[in-house]
């Protein structure tokens, strides 16, 4: 058989592989592509539910009015989200998965290759009062304007990769650890990055510029699901000017034992992502 041939046999292969995965997925009802993701969340830990859960053109799924929570409450709303394969790296026998949706007035979208377990993701002007995490986790009223970029590689403890984070406008009040209150602030930026190796999620270089305070948060905490069971290692610094401090007296009255330096805080952070605990 000449090597046109061969190539000819296998285009038709895969081509007919296509077919049926097409018909396959315009066959199964979307009630049960549905349940599919009820259930494949719910082994993750988490509650998945739609308002509309149905299927996207030619090979995918999509949801509008999306909640994942926990048993705290919910952690996530996507106002929109669609999952497709794509389909020229499918012809190739490679499975890559493109994500995109919207959270309010933000956008985010992402490519996943499931061999490898690479994959890029961003998000854009999405706002921080949107996300229900925060105010369910922390009982923190948090606002602001997020941008993030992730980029990911490997599966299993091998896995590893990179997230980057930038909030424009950042307010944050309300907010507690294990009962003990954190002041109130208004931050002009706030960067951060958090790298991935070996399992374990590191905080590098997180940051929070106020007017007169500046805050630095590091350390690490091991990566397992569900994630909220995660135990945490951090660091939370505070490093207030004296103007900042007179006006947070009672605050910094209650936080006077994680005094290290005249006008430097450190608060060792440990328990779970779902209950950090102050040690």
């Amino acid at each position: 058989m000449t090597a046109r041939r061969w190539l000819a046999w296998g285009a038709c292969i895969i081509a007919g592989l296509l077919l049926i995965l097409t018909f396959t997925l315009l066959l199964v009802p979307s009630r049960e592509l549905e349940q599919l993701t009820v259930r494949w969340f719910a082994r993750q830990g988490y509650d998945f539910s739609a308002a509309d859960f149905g299927k996207a053109f030619p090979l995918g799924i999509a949801a509008r009015g999306v909640t994942i929570a926990d048993n705290r409450g919910p952690l996530l709303r996507l106002d929109t989200v669609r999952a497709r394969l794509e389909l020229l790296p499918l012809l190739a026998g490679k499975v890559s998965v493109d994500v995109d949706g919207s959270v309010g007035a933000g956008q985010f979208d992402g490519t996943f290759r499931l061999r490898d377990g690479t994959g890029v993701f961003s998000a854009r002007d999405v706002r921080l009062e949107d996300i229900p995490f925060f105010r369910t986790a922390t009982d923190a009223d948090i606002k602001g304007v997020l941008t993030a970029d992730a980029t990911l590689a490997g599966t299993g403890r091998s896995k590893g990769g990179e997230v980057k984070l930038a909030v424009k406008g950042a307010h944050i009040s309300g907010a507690t650890i294990s009962g003990v209150p954190l002041p109130d602030a208004v931050y002009e930026t706030v960067r951060g990055m958090v790298r991935v190796a070996g399992g374990r999620a590191t905080i590098d270089s997180f940051s929070l510029q106020g007017e007169d305070v500046y805050v630095r948060l590091s350390g690490t905490m091991p990566l397992m699901a569900p994630m909220e069971n995660s135990p945490l290692n951090l660091s939370l610094e505070l490093m207030p000017r004296p103007a900042f401090l007179d006006r947070q007296k009672l605050v910094f009255t209650l936080l006077a034992k994680y005094l290290v330096t005249p006008g430097h805080y450190r608060l060792p952070i440990r328990g779970t992502l779902s209950k950090p605990l102050l040690q």
